[in-house]
């Protein structure tokens, strides 16, 4: 038998630097330990004449207002962040538009590349044809200073061989954040994952309730015994409670804004370098419920961390921490249901092999169980999944990634039992997709990597990054890279 190939299509995204989002910026104060600018900034806005505001008011109107949703409303929220330097003085409507311009910043979330796409079936199937899915992709968008985003668009499959990405309209929006909310158990899980149950720690996940928010920690700490918050250590791990407590947060998006209008930006301390490589899957809980969820890999500078995006309609999401053995690592990918009454998922906690993890709650995953490890030419440095199982009938069809020499990345399989999936059934020897002649080059060199695919009307599709530049589509027919996956033992 052949090895199985998968065919290119035409279709493809390429990042738009137009895609901008507007943001704060505070001058000194993007660098640690950096002076405060601000307070001459604001005096400089206040000494202008109001012949000068007027005309600078008019032309950020005109120059900006059709790049940013409700550009006033956010340009006045910026405003707001510095009005305690401004003092009594009333502004005119025209100075206060310049000063909140004054401290705004265009971000462009696809200023240096686009990749790492998922495929999910789009919550929306309205208007589609016979034969046809409207697909909801998922987009790493990396811009200035390597900072990567999470943003979506919209895409047609079928009927046959067909993959038609649709227009991803402007202006790009920033969802709405606020904190969320925690669960007791799973904190301690998080906290015990640093080793850091200490006397404080203990104190306060006694007294606080089994679900909580930030004002209850702070009540907590607040009611805590004073040696245990003077003690040592203790200011060192009330801080830390802190921090964790505060890295969940939950982003609502508009309802007048599209799904390929939304952009995921980094919304917890330990996100400040990046949202990257979110692997979304559609998951059916027992009860028949449907919840888009995704893992995700968030970086501070200096460390990775798992974490999980969970929507009902891929317009609000809640973003949390994820604990235990298995969430060490990138590359977390969930199943799409549940097994043997546990939730399970894939990934890679030693940074080499594929491993299956499972958990109670979906959040707190226990040890791996190793299921494929590098060793053909292809994977010698390591390997790893390239999305969400996707359910077949013959098996848990994974789609995984191995680089080899050179640090070239390539795409193959593995199927798993449907019944015991760290059973290994079929394994491809030879990559369903590796870089070819047009796709060595890119913002990373020699890589073709995705975040999962999906299947629609026998054909299994992959959108995937080229080079970390850019995204294209392939496909294989299923029953054909199935036959060949059972045939292998």
């Amino acid at each position: 038998m052949s090895h199985p190939r998968a065919c290119r299509t035409d279709a493809g995204l390429r990042p738009d630097p137009a895609r901008v989002i507007a943001r704060l910026y505070l001058p000194g104060e993007e660098l640690p330990q950096a002076p405060s600018r601000v307070a001459a900034v604001v005096d400089r806005v206040l000494a202008l004449d109001e012949a000068e505001i007027n005309r600078l008011a008019k032309r950020l109107r005109a120059e900006f207002s059709c790049r940013h949703r409700d550009y006033e409303a956010l340009i006045a929220r910026h405003a707001s962040v510095v009005s305690t330097h401004v003092g009594d003085a009333a502004l005119s409507p025209a100075r206060q538009l310049v000063l909140g311009a004054t401290f705004t910043a265009e971000y462009a979330v696809e200023g240096a590349a686009l990749c790492n796409p998922s495929a999910v079936p789009h919550p929306d199937q309205s208007g589609v044809a016979d034969g046809q899915l409207r697909v909801a992709v998922s987009l790493r968008g990396i811009g200035e200073g390597h900072v990567s985003t999470i943003g979506f668009c919209d895409a047609v499959v079928g009927p046959g061989a067909s993959w038609t990405f649709e227009d991803r309209p402007l202006p790009a929006v920033a969802g709405v954040s606020a904190p969320s909310y925690w669960r007791r158990e799973h904190l301690h899980a998080v906290l015990a994952d640093q080793r850091k149950i200490g006397g404080l720690i203990s104190a306060v996940l006694g007294a606080l309730p089994a679900q909580f928010h930030a004002v209850d920690l702070e009540q907590a700490l607040q009611d805590a015994h004073p040696d245990l918050l003077t003690g040592p250590g203790g200011r060192g791990a009330a801080e830390l409670m802190r921090a964790v407590v505060h890295s969940t947060y939950e982003v609502q998006f508009p309802g007048d804004v599209g799904i390929a209008q939304q952009v995921l930006m980094p919304g917890a301390p330990e996100e400040r370098n990046g949202v990257e490589d979110a692997r979304f899957t559609r998951f059916l809980d027992d009860n028949g419920a449907v919840e888009y969820r995704a893992t995700y890999t968030a970086y501070d500078g200096r460390r990775i961390t798992p974490r999980l995006l969970t929507s009902p309609d891929l317009r609000s999401f809640r973003a949390h921490r994820l604990a235990g053995p298995a969430a060490r690592n990138k590359g977390m990918a969930l199943f799409p249901r549940a097994v043997g009454g546990r939730q399970l998922a894939l990934c890679r906690s030693d940074g080499e092999r594929t491993s299956l993890t499972s958990s109670a709650d979906g959040l707190v995953w226990e040890k791996p169980r190793s299921l494929q490890a590098p060793g053909a030419s292809w994977e010698l440095l390591q390997v790893g999944n390239c999305g969400p199982p996707i359910e077949t009938d013959r098996g848990w069809l994974v789609l995984t990634h191995g680089v080899g020499p050179m640090r070239t990345y390539a795409i193959g399989a593995l199927l798993l039992d449907l019944d015991e999936p760290a059973r290994v059934i079929g394994r491809l020897v030879t990559p369903l997709l590796e870089p070819g002649p047009q796709e060595t080059e890119g913002y990373v060199p020699n890589v073709v990597y995705s975040c999962g695919g999906l299947v629609h009307d026998g054909l299994l599709w992959i959108p995937y990054g080229i080079g970390d530049a850019r995204i294209s589509v392939a496909w294989t027919p299923l029953a054909e890279l199935l036959d060949h996956l059972t045939s292998v033992r």
